[in-house]
């Protein structure tokens, strides 16, 4: 890491940051000589440290892009010239440079930025993201489009390795190929590392083969070899041997791009050299980066898994409090539990180990255990076909991510009535990450289908007996859970389940009001049932919903349900839907998120945006009554 300051704690007062307050857009930065674009990205990096510690967010892959952000916004003419960032975790130097310097504190706050590139926030963000692998597909629209207008826009894809894995992203890069797209790939591979001996030679490779006098020397070569094809072959099989000895060039050269890499993705000078080279290159380009997560900030260089976000106390560097499980850790334990009583069980995850807390299950279950990278549609597909045999795969997905298998879901595993527990973290709204991690649209999407069953847990312990009875049901089946903690009701250690489609009388009372209440929401409900003197019903059940209940309650004065989710196509939409075919006409309230999508903040502020909370069921009963 060339001339590289590095950091071993987070600044508690702001930096001094001569050159980087000179920097309100890049064409600021495009005025810098290239020496003091090495003090610029010094300056980046130790803001970025800073900025997060006080708003808390992603963290590690910002560090790892500084370089590459300052190279790209130094070398392309910015916002004319087009950058997709993929997923958009490593966008925080990208908003630092591009006039959000100010504004980065406020970063996943109610009001402030948002926590991905958002094009509603600024022209430099040219495309939203928050899920992974889109970024090849986006700029390859874009080049193409420029193409068609003739115009001289350039277009660059920044995606990771964890990324690629992805098969949207191997289908653009397939149709960026066969279009021959003025289109520049840049892979920012964090999972592995240039040793120092090498890495001279790969970056002077890099710098020879992206450089116009190469590439004009090939092709003119070319030229002059194609009347004798013996020896064009030859020179050609010779240039991609040649290549192939040094890089791993072969998959990205097969398919049609000129690859170009790895090069140490720290060394700014290099950057700068190889993105100028580069940048006129016609037809579509690869160009292989190896840069470390976390990179300056050696806590997180050792430790990027716990650095990949961070939280503001944290940074802070105040002590945690004992923490309460969440869900995840609920989930996982159970897991670890069912995995010990059914040797049948199996544990599918689409990269999401951490995240959904499969890290005690892979060690202890390493032969059950199937990460099958960021391949949504694979993970579901994958269960299905161990469904077909002797195994019961049991997929932990977040809501968000389970709507890119939804093709999986239907064709693999409902049509064929296959014997796959879903379990589906993340439901509800997610705060700070926002619209695009929202996970309130699974009902909708899940309860349409035939055999499928659906359960909402309303607290740790319900969670648990739900798992366990939808993994014994012999049938497709999901669990929806939320983000974080529960209200603390926690469960046991056994693996009971529940009768299904029955619900639970949480509160009787005497005012005619009943509230159903569905999953995240049933406490909130309770809250606000007792100045109504409402009986209150966790339904438990989405998908069979509990009909003896509603046949009971059909002439309450007002039922209400509750729910955390989009009102179109929820549990009410359900509850509705039942009483129109039994011809029943009741009074009925259905409490539910709102037709948009709603900005990010924390998760009890958008709750109370929306009406979702005590105080906002309690307000829209008492307007109805």
């Amino acid at each position: 890491m060339p001339n590289m300051k590095l950091f071993h704690e987070i600044p508690l007062e702001r930096p001094v940051t001569p050159l980087l307050d000179r920097i309100d857009a890049p064409h600021d930065l495009r005025k810098l000589s290239r020496e003091e674009l090495r003090t610029l990205a010094d300056e980046v990096r130790e803001y970025l440290l800073f900025s997060v510690g006080i708003s808390g967010g992603h963290f590690g892959a910002g560090l790892g892009v500084v370089e590459l952000t300052v190279a790209l916004h130094f070398c392309f003419d910015t916002p004319f010239d087009q950058l997709v960032w993929d997923v958009g975790h490593q966008a925080y130097p990208h908003k630092i440079l591009t006039g959000r310097r100010e504004q980065l504190s406020t970063i996943r706050k109610e009001g402030g930025l948002a926590a991905f590139p958002d094009r509603k926030e600024s022209p430099y963000d040219t495309f939203g993201v928050g899920h992974s692998s889109t970024s090849i597909s986006a700029a390859l629209g874009m080049a193409i489009d420029a193409r068609i207008h003739q115009s001289s826009r350039r277009h660059v894809a920044v995606i990771g390795d964890g990324a690629l894995t992805a098969g949207l992203a191997f289908e653009a890069l397939n149709h960026a190929a066969s279009e021959k797209a003025n289109l520049l790939v840049i892979l920012n591979d964090n999972d592995m590392s240039i040793s120092r001996n090498v890495g001279g030679i790969r970056d002077y490779l890099a710098k020879l083969l992206s450089s116009k006098a190469y590439t004009r020397s090939r092709d003119e070569a070319r030229k002059l070899l194609e009347p004798l094809p013996p020896l064009a072959h030859l020179a050609k099989k010779t240039e991609e041997h040649l290549k192939g000895m040094m890089s791993p060039a072969t998959l990205f050269e097969e398919i049609g791009f000129n690859y170009i890499g790895p090069i140490d993705g720290h060394d700014l000078s290099s950057l700068v050299t190889t993105l100028n080279n580069m940048k006129d290159l016609s037809g579509p380009q690869f160009l292989h980066l190896v840069t470390q997560k976390g990179c300056g900030f050696v806590p997180a260089e050792d430790d990027p898994i716990g650095y990949h976000a961070i939280g503001k106390i944290r940074a802070r560097g105040e002590a945690p409090g004992t923490p309460q499980p969440t869900y995840s850790n609920i989930f996982g334990q159970w897991l670890c539990d069912m995995a010990e009583a059914d040797p049948k069980l199996v544990a599918i995850t689409p990269a999401m180990c951490e995240g959904s807390d499969l890290i005690a299950f892979a060690a202890r279950f390493p032969e059950r255990y199937f990460d099958v990278a960021i391949a949504e549609q694979h993970a579901v597909c994958l269960a299905a076909g161990l469904a077909t045999q002797d195994s019961k795969p049991v997929v932990a997905i977040y809501s968000t991510f389970l709507q890119r298998a939804y093709d999986q879901v239907i064709h693999d595993v409902c049509v064929q009535n296959l014997n796959v527990t879903f379990a589906i973290d993340r439901a509800g709204l997610v705060g700070e990450d926002g619209p695009t991690h929202a996970g309130v649209y699974d009902l909708a999407y899940l309860r349409t289908l035939p055999d499928i069953i659906i359960a909402a847990p309303s607290s740790e312990s319900e969670c648990r007996k739900l798992l366990s009875t939808c993994y014994r049901h012999p049938g497709p089946a999901a669990v929806r859970y939320p983000r974080g903690q529960g209200p603390e009701e926690l469960p046991t250690p056994d693996l009971d389940t529940l009768e299904i489609g029955r619900a639970h009388c949480r509160r009787t009372g005497q005012s005619d009001i009943v509230i159903l209440a569905f999953g995240s929401r049933v406490f909130a409900a309770l809250e606000a049932a007792e100045p109504l003197d409402a009986t209150v019903y966790d339904m438990r059940w989405v998908k069979p919903l509990d009909t003896d209940v509603l046949d009971a309650v059909a002439d309450a004065k007002l039922i209400v349900t509750v729910e955390e989710h989009q009102r179109m196509g929820g549990a009410g939409s359900a509850v509705s839907e039942y009483y129109v075919d039994q011809g029943v006409q009741p009074r009925l309230l259905s409490l539910a998120l709102p037709d948009r999508f709603e900005a990010h903040g924390k998760p009890e502020a958008m709750l109370a945006r929306v009406g979702l909370d005590t105080q906002g069921i309690l307000k829209a009963i008492e307007a109805r009554v």
